[in-house]
């Protein structure tokens, strides 16, 4: 009996702590979340500590932390690409007041303040006359309607462009849209908004596909995936899908897979779905430790051209989070020498591959090594039902991808790249609640994509996508020349186009 007490107050401590993790993550103020866990522990580049308190190196890390990157701001220099009215103030009189002789201009001043133009509907009128000749009786000459994005309707690729920018790249929902247009006088349904939405994703499907071509094409990409509520079935019950994100970005250390995301949704999150979405793809894939992913790696798979990276951010916070609720020096230990990683990866972001594998071969692997000297003799000296033993244990099965980056410059230590991409899921779900059905949901997918990946190449969504659908609709980009058209193409071909301001 005194044993099973035992048991349930255990079971009891356990459910309480993960309560209070959970209620810190709905509703606990930022800076609660980005509290210091150890002190000592610097500012790290993680997805769940992104501003913890700064320290001096220890004596076993010489090297000093990172500078914090100057802010970007646009403070006292407006951008130079934005159109400037020029409004000069006169004197009431330029005659001198002594001698009532003119005065000259002996200089000026300047001041810039940034102004705004809000939104303007317009209604353009398409007028195609007719001719006939008098003299005879010839044919009629007019000239040929241009194509339009939804032929016979009545919005033009243009306003359809800022539905969907409103929609995906700012999660401004559609009834709050149709709200926004009736105070213009406007009273659009809903299902109309949603069926424009549908012809962009209808136009810009060719384009999808081949952005996510382009990131298979690359030897090393991120993964990972979350929850996407649709209606279906036909009986107005939400059910919960996923959204896949493929993504890649070789920029902490200059390479040539520019910054890309792709939304994939699927009914399921198990291993033969992203084995079929992933297809014949050979590389690395940088992952969580979410077991869907391990079935890369069993010895009868006939594919053995993937290796798996996972997510040394992922690791650390689980011991982050036993941390808070126990303050073990084990656990604290095991943050710190993770915190030595960190440090190391912020001095070598944007070096090359190959100055970037000896670095961590010179300094990270030590680390890792006593990492996993510390890891194997906790495990024997505690209890094996312990959570703490539980968190040992997820580090030794996925070691051997956790250690990757040690022997490849390529591949980063976690997979924050494309765990950020989520975020503007996890917003727009938020706003909207669910997709509506599957082709909400493919659509959802389809557009975002896009945008998402406009936004991380600097350029402005709505520019971008403006052009796209125009050049597309008017047929002066075909199929074949959708190359030109990717987000990280388009700006190379269009030096002069407005970009994202920084």
């Amino acid at each position: 009996m005194t044993r099973r007490v035992a048991e349930l107050e255990a079971e009891l401590e356990a459910a309480s702590r993960l309560l209070k993790t959970y209620k810190a993550m709905l509703f606990g103020s930022a800076c609660e979340k980005a509290r210091i866990v150890l002190d000592g522990q610097g500012s790290l580049d993680l997805g769940d500590l992104s501003a913890v308190r700064a320290a001096p190196p220890g004596n076993d890390d010489p090297m000093p932390r990172a500078a914090k990157p100057r802010a970007r701001r646009n403070i006292g220099a407006l951008p130079k690409h934005l159109p400037r009215l020029v409004h000069v103030i006169e004197p009431d009189s330029t005659q001198c007041a002594c001698c009532q002789g003119g005065m000259h201009k002996i200089g000026e001043d300047v001041s810039e303040a940034l102004d705004i133009v809000p939104a303007i509907l317009r209604v353009i009128a398409t007028v195609r006359p007719k001719y006939a000749c008098r003299a005879c009786e010839g044919g009629i000459v007019q000239a040929p309607a241009p194509r339009r994005m939804i032929e016979g309707g009545m919005a033009t690729t243009s306003l359809i462009a800022w539905i969907v920018t409103q929609r995906f790249a700012w999660y401004l929902p559609v009834y709050r849209q149709a709200q926004m247009l009736a105070g213009h006088g406007l009273q659009i349904d809903r299902s109309t908004l949603t069926r424009w939405l549908k012809c962009a994703a209808w136009w810009l499907e060719g384009l999808y596909d081949l952005q996510l071509r382009a990131i298979h094409s690359h030897p090393r990409i991120h993964v990972d995936e979350t929850r996407m509520p649709v209606i279906g079935g036909g009986n107005g019950k939400v059910r919960i899908d996923q959204f896949w994100a493929h993504g890649t970005d070789d920029r902490p250390w200059n390479g040539p897979a520019p910054p890309a995301v792709c939304y994939v949704h699927a009914r399921s999150r198990s291993h033969r779905t992203i084995s079929e979405q992933l297809g014949r793809y050979q590389g690395v894939l940088q992952v969580d430790g979410y077991t869907a992913y391990k079935g890369f790696e069993e010895p009868n798979r006939s594919s053995g051209a993937i290796r798996l990276a996972f997510c040394l951010a992922h690791l650390r916070r689980r011991f982050v989070d036993l941390h808070k609720s126990t303050r073990s020096p084990i656990t604290a230990q095991i943050i710190a020498l993770l915190g030595r990683i960190y440090r190391i990866e912020a001095e070598i972001r944007g070096t090359s591959a190959e100055h970037r594998l000896f670095t961590r071969q010179e300094r990270s692997k030590p680390v890792m090594e006593e990492l996993k000297a510390l890891l194997d003799d906790t495990l024997l000296r505690v209890s094996r039902t312990s959570e703490l033993a539980g968190h040992i244990r997820y580090a030794q099965g996925h070691w051997r991808g956790l250690n990757l980056f040690l022997d490849d410059g390529r591949v980063e230590v976690d997979n924050n790249m494309i765990e950020r991409q989520m975020r503007p899921i996890g917003i727009g779900r938020r706003n909207s609640l669910f997709a509506g059905n599957e082709g909400g949901a493919d659509t959802w997918a389809v557009l975002a994509s896009l945008l998402q990946t406009a936004k991380l190449n600097g350029l402005d969504p709505f520019t971008w996508l403006n052009d796209v659908l125009a050049r597309m609709v008017s047929g002066e980009v075909l199929n074949n020349d959708l190359d030109q058209l990717l987000a990280w193409n388009w700006r190379a071909a269009e030096p002069t186009a407005m970009r994202l301001a920084a």
